[in-house]
């Protein structure tokens, strides 16, 4: 059963939290591009002491400047140019975070350099270029990681602990939602080649977590997507809504905006959905974990299981042999889904996945 009992953390728990990570050999990191998820990166760096962070790259001088003064990065050499970086660094890892359109040609450079790499999501924008990484990664035995954070948020982690025990049986449907305030965004989200989509870009990580947390595949998608109002955000689709078809014949359904009011207390309103046979479980912030079930009433699930990191279930997984979390036919398969979402929007048809 799911208890306060199995959730709570110990002190010896927490202690085990904050243990630094060990690796058999010294890592020398480059990050390639500051756009999405750089903090997964270097805000683990405290507790990585086999771990140095030498080199950034980015081509906006300004944003490069600001991020250099991080403690992480004080050793760390600055470029504006990350081939040239690629050139003249000894590197054993490149954290590969450049805009969605330009990904793909920067993981298959890294690749071809025979480095490892943990890029932002998704990998690519089209099947073609996935192809090309995964046939580049095989060949030349590339350990790949990608920058999928919210599974191994407590929430997410309790949802999939419920299902797993089987508290509300057999997932029949799941609802996801991501609401995001617009605000000011980069250049490269206002055009299509560089952004990619919004699916692309945000709704992998609600596909991420409806898999994840649900055990459920998925065969087939639909979906519409369009801009309303708001002509700043340029190609950018604001509002969007995908309908999966399960491998038991249920139903997923996810819906996106990026309508949140400046107003709002917190940048994104993220929300997810799970009802089963047994019963149903549900996240969202303003509420948390809440279960019910065919032999429970409505509660909330105050003990969530600890915070883990997406980086630090790489790097264990990569050079210290353990098992991971998100494992690469995980990374390949949201990729091919998420591709499959963004197709079926672009083109208003059914697309088998």
């Amino acid at each position: 059963m799911l208890t306060r009992r199995t959730l709570i953390l110990s002190p010896a728990a927490l202690a085990v939290a904050a243990t630094p990570v060990r690796l058999p050999q010294r890592l020398r990191v480059a990050i390639l591009g500051l756009d999405g998820h750089t903090a997964e990166i270097v805000d683990q760096i405290p507790r990585l002491p086999d771990v140095e962070i030498v080199a950034v790259s980015d081509a906006d001088s300004k944003t490069l400047a600001k991020f250099m003064v991080k403690p992480a990065l004080a050793k760390a050499k600055p470029y504006a140019d990350a081939r040239q970086m690629l050139d003249r660094e000894k590197l054993d890892l490149v954290a590969v975070c450049n805009n969605n359109g330009e990904r793909a040609a920067a993981i298959l450079d890294c690749v071809h350099r025979k480095l490892d790499v943990i890029a932002e999501k998704p990998f690519a924008l089209n099947t073609a270029d996935l192809d090309k990484i995964k046939t580049a990664a095989s060949a030349n035995r590339t350990r790949l990681g990608m920058l999928l954070p919210m599974r191994f948020d407590p929430p997410y982690l309790a949802l999939r602990q419920i299902v797993k025990e089987g508290l509300i049986g057999e997932v029949a449907q799941i609802a996801g939602q991501k609401s995001y305030k617009a605000g000011v965004r980069a250049p490269w989200y206002l055009k299509r080649a560089t952004y990619g989509g919004t699916i692309a870009w945000i709704g992998i990580h609600m596909i991420d977590l409806m898999r994840f947390t649900s055990g459920r595949e998925f065969q087939e998608v639909l979906g519409m997507q369009t801009h309303v109002g708001f002509p700043d955000l340029g190609e950018m689709e604001n509002v969007t809504a995908s309908i999966f078809k399960l491998d038991n014949g249920g139903i997923a359904n996810l819906r996106m905006d990026y309508l949140r009011t400046e107003s709002a207390a917190t940048h994104g309103d993220d929300r997810l959905r799970l009802a089963g046979t047994k019963g149903i479980a549900e996240y969202q912030a303003s509420t948390g974990v809440t279960l019910m079930t065919s032999s429970q009433k409505p509660h909330v699930v105050e003990s969530l299981p600890a915070q883990q990191s997406v980086f630090l279930d790489f790097l264990d997984s990569a050079y210290n042999g353990k098992p991971a979390a998100l494992t690469l036919a995980d990374m390949y398969r949201v990729t091919e889904i998420t591709i499959a979402a963004q197709k079926a929007a672009d083109q208003g048809k059914l697309v088998r996945i």
